[in-house]
C-alpha cells in the first residue's frame, strides 16, 4: 500500500514487489492475459504486463488481486457475497468519482476496502459468518452490525477501523472503513461516495447481506448529486457491466 500510494515513477517498485510472491505474480499474469483486459498479444511476465498495463492500472489489479487472495483461505457463499459486493462498490465509486473532485484510484481502492472488516470477522469464523448474514436476510429489522456484536464482540465497521490503522493506511481509510454505514450527509468526501457506491451496489444485486428491505435502483439513484446522476447508466446496462468485469476476474 505503501508503494501503491505513489505515482507512476513507483511502477518498477511495485513491479518489482508483485515479481517476487509467484502466487501474486501469477494472479496478475493470469488477469493480464484474461477477456478484462484483452491484449492483443499473450502477456508472459509481470515486468510486461507492468510496461502494458501502466501504473494506474497495474495498482488497481494489484489492490483487487490482494483482497481476493486474502479472502481465498475459505472462500464460502458467504465470503463470495462479501467479496462481490466489495468488488462491486469499487466499480461504482470509480464511476461516481469521474464527476466529482475525489481522484478514481482512489474511490476504487476505498471502495474495495470499505468492507475489509467484514472479510476479516467471516476468516476468523467462516460457519459462524455464513449464519449470521443468513439470519440478517431473514430479520433484516435487526441491525446486521449489532448482530456482529454479539457473535464477534466487534462489528465489521470497527474492525475495518483496526486493520487499516495496523496497516498503517492514510486516515482516509479509517473514515471509509469505520463510518460507510451511516447517513448520507450530502457533502462530497471519499466516505460519502463509498456510502453511495454501498448502497447502489445492492440494489443492483451485490448485496453482502441479501434482504428485501433492499431499496431500487432508481430510489438509491434518486439520492445521488444530480452532476453524478444524470451520467449513470440504466439498472440493467450498469449491473450487467458490473457482473462481466466481476466474472473476468473470477475466471481468472
Amino acid at each position: 500500500m505503501n508503494v501503491l500510494s505513489g505515482t507512476d515513477s513507483s511502477l518498477g517498485e511495485l513491479c518489482d514487489l508483485v515479481r517476487c510472491d509467484p502466487v501474486f505474480a501469477g494472479e496478475i499474469l493470469r488477469i493480464a492475459n484474461s477477456p478484462l483486459i484483452a491484449f492483443s498479444k499473450e502477456i508472459t511476465s509481470v515486468l510486461q504486463a507492468s510496461m502494458l498495463l501502466g501504473f494506474r492500472r497495474l495498482r488497481k489489479l494489484v489492490i483487487t488481486v490482494g483482497l481476493r487472495s486474502y479472502m481465498d483461505t475459505s472462500f464460502s457463499p458467504a465470503l463470495r457475497a462479501c467479496w462481490r459486493h466489495s468488488l462491486a462498490s469499487a466499480i461504482v465509486a470509480e464511476r461516481i468519482a469521474r464527476w466529482n473532485s475525489i481522484d478514481r484510484d482512489f474511490a476504487y481502492t476505498a471502495g474495495i476496502l470499505h468492507d475489509i472488516g467484514r472479510v476479516a470477522l467471516a476468516n476468523i469464523n467462516s460457519p459462524a459468518y455464513a449464519e449470521l448474514i443468513a439470519g440478517a436476510a431473514e430479520d433484516p429489522a435487526r441491525d446486521a452490525l449489532a448482530r456482529e456484536r454479539e457473535c464477534f464482540g466487534i462489528d465489521h465497521c470497527a474492525a475495518g477501523r483496526l486493520l487499516v490503522v495496523a496497516w498503517k493506511l492514510p486516515e482516509d481509510f479509517v473514515e471509509v472503513t469505520s463510518h460507510h454505514h451511516e447517513p448520507l450527509t450530502h457533502q462530497e468526501s471519499a466516505a460519502e461516495v463509498v456510502r453511495h457506491s454501498c448502497r447502489l451496489a445492492d440494489a443492483l444485486g451485490f448485496a453482502a447481506v441479501e434482504h428485501k428491505s433492499i431499496p431500487s435502483y432508481s430510489v438509491v439513484l434518486s439520492e445521488f448529486p444530480e452532476s453524478v446522476c444524470k451520467h449513470m447508466p440504466g439498472a440493467d446496462e450498469f449491473g450487467a457491466e458490473i457482473a462481466k468485469e466481476i466474472g473476468a476476474i473470477e475466471v481468472a
